[in-house]
């Protein structure tokens, strides 16, 4: 008669170590600037371009900028923060989060090129979510293409940084 497998030890308890591999803090940190500065990108763009734009394009930029946002930091996020699954949720986080700030930081911009700077002031004293209510829709029930934008940027950081984390491993 053979002899069963020896027993195996269960872990002991504690701080267990990060078999995911890499940086999930720094991931997200650097996902973080990642959409700071594509947001900002993203606001000067609109700031130099809203007398021309039409509201097609507006929304068309808007989406292409969520989606430009998700896939910047789902690629550092995955690639710094390899398969750390909290380093994917926080590119999911951020990336929206990112698209809707860059949107709203375009609007005060735009408010005091059009009128005065004065009247910017005016409107945080009066109306501070001013710009989060323009982002949320227009006259024209735009609210759809916001929730997209969302979306959008969450899947598509979600998605690259579980694909980049994941590079390399095999199943």
């Amino acid at each position: 008669m053979q002899p069963g497998p020896p027993y195996h030890q269960a872990p002991p308890f504690g701080q267990q170590p990060n078999t995911a591999g890499g940086n999930p803090v720094g991931a997200v940190l650097l996902g973080f600037f990642a959409s700071v500065v594509v947001s900002l990108i993203y606001t000067g763009i609109i700031f130099a371009t809203y007398k021309d734009q039409s509201e097609t394009m507006a929304h068309t930029l808007y989406l292409g900028h969520a989606l430009l946002n998700g896939v910047a930091v789902g690629a550092l996020v995955g690639l710094v923060g390899g398969r750390s699954s909290g380093a994917w949720i926080g590119a999911a986080v951020i990336a929206p989060l990112g698209a809707f700030f860059g949107y709203t930081n375009a609007v005060p911009l735009v408010i005091a090129d059009s009128q005065t700077p004065s009247v910017v002031w005016d409107m945080l004293e009066n109306e501070p979510f001013f710009p989060a209510k323009a982002w949320w829709g227009s006259a024209n029930d735009s609210t759809w293409i916001s929730l997209l934008g969302l979306v959008v940027a969450a899947a598509a950081a979600w998605g690259l940084a579980y694909m980049a984390g994941n590079r390399g491993r095999r199943a």
